[in-house]
């Protein structure tokens, strides 16, 4: 897979890189990534996965711009309140980087619809707040023997994992919802730390296609914006998981 003039260009700081150089930088161009939630999350790691050179990017997310996004989703703009989060998405992906193939999927991810919308990327992000869409992604992601890559976010905190085909999955790390479970609407999030926690899971996203480093597979870093501290901790095979338990 060859690179056009444009392209070398845009891509120089990444082909110099040992770990990517130009067989990492073709992996990221032929690569597919489905992003589940183009909000706080999604909207940086979407920005970085697209001036990454990902070939194709999947937006699944069924809601419309608010003016209260904004304080966070840097993917909008006020002028696209009220339109599909997915189409202005699209706009500033393809204002950024030409090169990349938009796919857009502007429906709400289910357990019934989670393999249909997952299946045929290479690797996946979920950035939702809700524990029922991310049990469905965890799912669809482990029949598809696709690695998944999760953030979320709360007030000051935040954390990202990656979760291997093999194991451990995300309901070994929490295998039912959280009875105290909150959103942002509910307790309130500093917008920018979304953007550090979304920047680490595109981060995980192109280390993981390119191949280069360690990731974050059955491991989870915590993130702590207030004391500007961050710790990981392992994680380990639930033999009780409901997804993967079992095999």
């Amino acid at each position: 897979m060859s690179f056009n003039a444009d392209e070398h260009e845009r891509y120089g700081r990444h082909i110099l890189l040992k770990e990517i150089g130009g067989p990492g930088q073709q992996r990221l161009k032929a690569a597919r990534v489905a992003l589940v939630g183009v909000g706080g999350l999604g909207a940086p790691a979407a920005l970085y996965l697209a001036a990454a050179g990902v070939g194709r990017l999947r937006l699944i997310d069924h809601d419309t711009v608010a003016l209260s996004n904004l304080q966070r989703q840097i993917i909008f703009r006020s002028e696209d309140a009220g339109a599909a989060k997915t189409e202005a998405a699209a706009r500033a992906i393809a204002a950024l980087n030409p090169h990349v193939e938009i796919e857009m999927r502007s429906e709400r991810l289910d357990q019934q619809n989670a393999h249909a919308l997952l299946d045929g990327a290479n690797v996946v992000l979920d950035g939702t707040d809700d524990f029922a869409t991310r049990f469905a992604v965890n799912a669809a992601c482990h029949a598809l023997g696709v690695p998944l890559v999760s953030g979320a976010v709360g007030r000051w905190d935040g954390q990202v994992s990656v979760f291997m085909p093999e194991g451990p999955c995300y309901r070994c790390f929490v295998p039912e919802t959280p009875p105290d479970a909150e959103t942002c609407a509910q307790v309130g999030i500093v917008g920018a730390l979304t953007g550090v926690i979304g920047s680490l899971m595109a981060l995980e996203a192109i280390k993981q296609i390119a191949q280069a480093g360690d990731t974050l597979a059955g491991r989870v870093l915590l993130f702590d914006g207030l004391s500007a501290t961050a710790r990981t901790a392992a994680l380990k095979r639930d033999p009780l998981c409901p997804v993967c338990g079992h095999e």
